[in-house]
């Protein structure tokens, strides 16, 4: 089962439609309304902390999620999530100098885990305003795409290669690739 902790975001229900195509048990829960041990209790095989507003201070369990689960299964972080993960990892989250919403821009990749198979660089679509600073990268966190402009894309931690994060959203219609990425996530995820 993939658990999907929702950040109280319209997108969260488009990558559950996403991952329904592929006949995947999935549960959603609210940032503010599970607990570690009720995640322990459903056994998930893997989690995505969605998108949503605000800043990673205010993802609920979204941060303590990733600090006790990385490393267990296989973890994807969404826009928030993704920025999440960069402050879990010791990473500013700062604005950008270009608030980006409902626009798509060029992804470039290293090729590798969710980016396997996938051209690069591919159109993706853009939903936010805050960014992993790229000039704080932790010594613990991969880079692994990014924009023209340098924007950080995608993240992973280099000891817990499946945890995962990116920026644009794969459950866009604008995301060509969007159901490729998908697809590798549920590969490192047994499905």
């Amino acid at each position: 089962m993939i658990l999907i902790v929702d950040n109280y975001d319209s997108f969260t229900f488009n990558l559950v439609q996403c991952i329904g195509e592929y006949n995947i048990p999935i549960k959603v829960v609210r940032n503010n309304a599970v607990t570690i041990s009720e995640i322990n209790a459903l056994k998930p095989t893997a989690i995505i902390i969605s998108p949503g507003p605000g800043w990673p201070d205010d993802s609920g369990i979204s941060l303590e999620i990733i600090k006790y689960f990385a490393g267990t299964f296989p973890i994807l972080g969404v826009c928030l999530g993704h920025q999440s993960i960069g402050q879990v990892h010791g990473s500013s989250i700062v604005h950008s100098t270009v608030p980006i919403h409902g626009k798509t821009s060029l992804v470039y990749h290293n090729g590798q885990g969710l980016f396997q198979n996938v051209t690069n660089p591919f159109v993706a679509a853009r939903y936010h305003s805050l960014v992993i600073n790229h000039l704080e990268i932790p010594s613990t966190l991969s880079i692994t795409a990014w924009s023209n402009s340098g924007i950080i894309m995608g993240c992973c931690d280099k000891n817990f290669p499946m945890l995962q994060g990116i920026q644009f959203h794969p459950e866009s219609l604008w995301t060509i690739e969007g159901k490729q990425i998908i697809l590798n996530f549920l590969k490192m995820s047994c499905y």
